[in-house]
């Protein structure tokens, strides 16, 4: 990626997918190139989570709501230090941002953290598009010197895939720390930082877990050397099918019996634990109005999603698996993609969407308690 933050908004600017089809905007956030996997987010509110989900690393977002940066950019609402979206697409950029706690326009954060970008584009076409054709490599290439089509498509057809891509590793802590309880400590959690965003050990030490998050790499050892109740794996970016270093750490936490509870790529790594598959969804699922049904209880959430790959598990039966039988707990109503699973003979469970979203909806903030109540019950 190549960056200058100088008058963005009268630059031009090229997106070009990686099947040819070219759009062109004006500059958003720094000018220069920048390369992804081409995904749209449905959230129309919650952009400044969305931006700093380490989920999103090498991915270019498209946000489907016409009008982003109304709020601009605090210091309070970041999921993590930095902006992880390798590019940013918008229609119809705030001018002036409002709000009582905003500090800068969404713009000058972009610019200011290098995030190349383009606005001023028919983004209903493009999620069209997408929709259609599926998430797919793309290009931003801004500047007043831009390289002819050709060339654009070229660097982009040469650009890495999603698939087959290991990066979990690349966005998680690469030293341990601490999340202190609030209030009563109640119980200790190893969390597996496989991506996580900042608001997870938040919902947790809410309930008086002590969250220890541990990186990506983390051993077996590791994890019980801090003694937990209970054992977390999170979300994070890349394809499920190249973690075999967290599956194997799952699948000696299953054998202990302690409590578990995964979260989006924790889903994917339980399922691969289970003995499952895992697959590439055709352009995923990303923003915070998705239905799922829980199947326990019957009741539909409103949901808050961000996942480009699912596991492949029967909807229509309990299954065998090395640690007893395992079901799927948590359905999508518009696909009927898995989005939970649980074992009934040991106490894990894990959901593919995220419970812990900050900018809403909290529909589905009981999971935590869930997983409260299992290290209650392991503990009596």
């Amino acid at each position: 990626m190549t960056t200058s933050t100088r008058g963005a908004s009268r630059v031009p600017a090229v997106l070009v997918l990686e099947d040819g089809r070219i759009f062109r905007g004006r500059a958003y956030g720094a000018v220069g190139e920048t390369f992804g996997e081409a995904v749209f987010s449905t959230g129309m509110t919650g952009y400044q989570e969305t931006l700093t989900d380490p989920s999103y690393h090498r991915q270019v977002v498209v946000m489907t709501a016409p009008h982003v940066g109304n709020t601009g950019v605090n210091d309070e609402d970041p999921e993590s230090k930095r902006i992880w979206v390798a590019g940013y697409v918008v229609r119809d950029p705030a001018r002036v941002p409002s709000n009582w706690r905003s500090r800068r326009s969404l713009d000058e954060e972009l610019a200011a953290q290098g995030v190349v970008g383009i606005s001023g584009i028919d983004t209903r076409a493009l999620t069209r598009h997408l929709r259609e054709r599926g998430a797919m490599r793309v290009g931003i290439f801004s500047g007043n010197a831009l390289p002819d089509e050709g060339t654009m498509l070229a660097q982009v057809r040469q650009a890495p895939e999603m698939k087959g891509a290991d990066l979990s590793a690349e966005v998680a802590t690469k030293e341990p720390y601490v999340v202190p309880a609030i209030g009563e400590k109640k119980f200790t959690v190893a969390a597996v930082d496989l991506g996580i965003k900042g608001m997870t050990p938040h919902r947790m030490a809410e309930r008086g877990i002590e969250v220890h998050v541990l990186p990506a790499t983390a051993s077996v050892e590791d994890v019980y050397a801090v003694n937990p109740d209970g054992v977390f794996f999170s979300n994070g970016p890349g394809d499920p099918a190249t973690a075999d270093h967290p599956v194997s750490v799952m699948q000696a936490v299953l054998e202990r019996g302690t409590p578990l509870f995964g979260i989006c790529f924790g889903n994917q790594i339980l399922g691969r634990a289970l003995g499952f598959g895992t697959y590439k969804l055709k352009y995923g699922h990303r923003g915070i109005n998705q239905p799922v049904q829980d199947r326990t209880t019957g009741k539909v959430e409103v949901t808050a999603h961000n996942h480009g790959f699912a596991v492949d598990a029967p909807l229509d039966k309990v299954s065998e698996t090395p640690y007893g039988r395992a079901e799927v707990s948590h359905v999508c109503l518009n696909d009927n993609v898995v989005e939970g699973l649980q074992l009934l003979d040991k106490p894990a469970f894990s959901v593919q969407y995220h419970p812990e979203a900050a900018a809403g909806p909290h529909d589905a903030a009981y999971l935590f308690d869930r997983f409260v109540k299992l290290m209650e019950g392991q503990r009596a």
